[in-house]
C-alpha cells in the first residue's frame, strides 16, 4: 500500500505551510537501516507514530528534534532544517522515552532549570504553570530519584512545555502512567492541539493512538506504510474482506437477501446478529439499507467490526 497524505484522504486542498516536514529521510547505522525513505508533512493537531518496538519511531522523533542527523534526506521544522539549528528549540519541546534525569533535583527545580535555559522572563511562574498543567504540583518538591516511571514522564512533559512551544515531540509519553494520569495527559495534549500546537507522539499501544491522534503515521520496519485517519486507511485496504456486525428485526431473512448481493462474500447467522464479510466496503454500505428496505426489514445496527487501529496495524505488518 502506498503511503497516502492526510490531505489526500480528507480531500482537502489549500492548507497552511507544514510545521514539521520530512522529505525522503533515511537513517542507517552501518548495514542496519533504521528509517528508510520516509516523507510526510504535518500541521497543527495531534499525530501518532504507530508501530512495533524497533520500527524506527524513536529515530524519526530524534531526527525531527534535531538530535540525530539524517543519513539521507531533509527534516524541516517551520521551514528550517532541524539539524544543527539551535534556534528552532524556541519553537520545539521534546520528551524522550529514556528516563535519565538528575535524581538529586526536585521536580520543580528540574522544570525551573528548563525555564531558565530558555531565557524566559519569569522562569519561576512559567515552571509553576507547566507543573500545574502536567498535574505534578503534589510531587513537585520531591526528588526525581523517587519518582515512578509515570511521574518522570509527566515531569519531563512539564519541562518540555514550559516555554509554550509550537511543536511538541513525545516519545512514548504515556508509558508507565496509570489510567487517571493517562486521561489527564491526553486532555492536556488535546487542549494544546485545539490552541494550534503541532503534537507528534510515538506509541506501540493501539488504543492510545486511536483515542488521541487526529492523524496516524504507521511505521513498519523503518518505512511509512500508511498515513492519515486510521478509518480512511482501513477503507483503502480493498484486497481483503471487511467484517460487519448487522442486527435487524429479522436476521434470518436478511441473511438470505444479503447473500444474494454481489457485494457480500459471506454471511454468518448468530443468535442475535449477523456477521457479514465483504471486500467492497462502499458498495455494501449502500446495499445493506436498500436490501433491508426492499425486504421490509428494520435495520437496527450496521457496524464494521474490524475498524480499529489493531486491524490496520496487523494487516500492514503482515504485508
Amino acid at each position: 500500500m502506498t503511503a497516502t497524505s492526510q490531505s489526500e484522504l480528507s480531500g482537502s486542498s489549500a492548507s497552511p505551510s507544514p510545521t514539521v516536514e520530512l522529505v525522503n529521510v533515511s537513517r542507517w547505522y552501518g548495514n542496519v537501516v533504521a528509517v528508510n525513505d520516509v516523507s510526510f508533512s504535518l500541521r497543527p493537531g495531534i499525530t501518532g507514530l504507530l508501530g512495533p518496538n524497533g520500527a524506527g519511531k524513536s529515530t524519526i522523533l530524534h531526527m525531527t528534534a534535531g538530535l540525530l542527523r539524517p543519513s539521507k534526506g531533509t527534516v524541516r521544522i517551520a521551514g528550517r532544517p532541524a539539524w544543527r539549528n539551535h534556534e528552532m528549540y524556541r519553537d520545539v519541546g521534546f520528551v524522550p522515552e529514556k528516563e535519565t534525569l538528575y535524581a538529586f533535583l526536585t521536580g520543580y527545580q528540574f522544570v525551573l532549570t528548563s525555564a531558565k535555559l530558555f531565557g524566559l522572563s519569569d522562569p519561576a511562574e512559567a515552571a509553576r504553570r507547566a507543573i500545574r498543567a502536567a498535574d505534578m504540583e503534589a510531587a513537585q518538591d520531591r526528588r526525581l530519584g523517587g519518582y515512578s516511571k509515570g511521574m518522570k514522564q509527566r515531569i519531563k512533559l512539564a519541562a518540555a512545555i514550559v516555554h509554550d512551544p509550537q511543536i511538541l515531540l513525545l516519545d512514548e509519553p504515556l508509558s508507565g502512567t496509570d489510567p487517571s494520569q493517562r486521561l489527564q495527559t491526553m486532555d492536556l495534549l488535546r487542549r494544546m492541539a485545539a490552541e494550534g500546537h503541532t503534537i507528534v507522539f510515538s506509541s506501540h499501544i493501539l488504543d492510545e493512538v486511536e483515542r488521541l491522534a487526529d492523524n496516524v503515521l504507521v511505521i513498519v520496519a523503518g518505512r511509512l506504510a500508511a498515513s492519515g485517519d486510521f478509518r480512511a486507511i482501513r477503507r483503502l485496504m480493498t484486497d481483503r474482506p471487511h467484517t460487519f456486525t448487522v442486527r435487524s428485526s429479522d436476521n434470518r431473512r436478511l441473511a438470505v437477501a444479503l447473500v444474494a448481493d454481489e457485494s457480500v462474500s459471506g454471511v454468518e447467522l448468530n443468535d442475535e446478529h449477523l456477521t457479514v464479510r465483504t471486500s467492497q466496503f462502499a458498495d455494501f454500505i449502500r446495499a445493506a439499507p436498500r436490501i433491508a428496505k426492499t425486504e421490509g426489514i428494520r435495520l437496527q445496527e450496521l457496524v464494521p467490526t474490524d475498524e480499529s487501529l489493531e486491524s490496520v496495524f496487523s494487516y500492514l505488518v503482515k504485508r
